[in-house]
């Protein structure tokens, strides 16, 4: 006689398990540093330039957090875990924090609300949800996208980066269908 499967068992990756994968690519993220050779006469090498393009777009990405935050507050204990990381991946890729009052603003001031053009944000949370998904959908994959273009260790913090993005894309959609 055969035992019927167990109704506990879960029919896909658990969100525990993708946060724990998503800190482990965060984690990775902090492993690079590297200076980009090839840096030629005052002209900004193409890694550089990927690398400063990257950084822009998680600040960007990280406004779009803080505007959905400031919209729908039911919605930050969710979505702050996953803000907070779009900001550090986004000091990995070179933005930095001020040192001083007299610095530039600090990567979470940069990002901490809408005036850097995100847009409006739905009306509804699930809609808001969506817009956050497609954002981190749509960043995902130009990231890889970019990563036969760049060397090496760029290109493994793009990917690390990227497989945190696709991991967002779940937690923010899960639930949904």
């Amino acid at each position: 006689m055969s035992l019927p499967a167990s109704p506990r068992l879960p029919s896909g990756p658990r969100r525990r398990s993708l946060l724990t994968s998503a800190a482990g690519a965060a984690l990775l993220v902090g492993c690079s540093g590297g200076s980009d050779s090839g840096d030629r006469g005052g002209e900004p090498s193409a890694s550089k330039r990927a690398r400063a393009r990257a950084a822009r777009d998680s600040e960007s990405l990280a406004g779009r957090y803080a505007a959905v935050i400031a919209a729908h507050p039911g919605l930050a204990e969710r979505l702050r875990p996953l803000r907070e990381e779009v900001v550090r991946h986004a000091e990995a890729f070179g933005a930095v924090r001020a040192a001083s009052p007299d610095a530039s603003p600090s990567v979470s001031a940069r990002a901490a609300g809408p005036e850097d053009g995100v847009g409006a944000v739905p009306a509804s949370e699930k809609d808001a949800l969506a817009l956050l998904a497609a954002a981190e959908r749509e960043l995902t994959e130009r990231r890889t996208g970019a990563l036969a273009g760049v060397p090496g260790e760029l290109a493994r913090l793009l990917a690390s980066v990227a497989a945190a993005g696709a991991a967002h894309v779940y937690l923010l959609t899960e639930g949904d269908g």
